[in-house]
């Protein structure tokens, strides 16, 4: 599973490495996006669902974790 944390990401939006993960990540693979709640995270789940991408959230604290495998 690759991860992809987001959560030091401050010049720009946390959404360009997650979307910029998912487009290089081969079909098949596991990828969980790391970041905090907040407007990217809703973003980025209202993406997923919009390409039928199904996916696995993921509450520790301040933190939040997308869980899914691309399609």
């Amino acid at each position: 599973m690759t991860i992809i944390d987001t959560r030091d990401v401050t010049a720009y939006s946390p959404l360009i490495p997650a979307i910029k993960a998912i487009c290089t990540t081969p079909r098949g693979q596991k990828l969980e996006i790391v970041l905090r709640p907040g407007d990217a995270f809703q973003d980025l789940k209202e993406y997923l669902s919009e390409q039928g991408i199904g996916f696995r959230e993921i509450y520790d604290g301040d933190v939040v974790r997308l869980q899914f495998t691309v399609i």
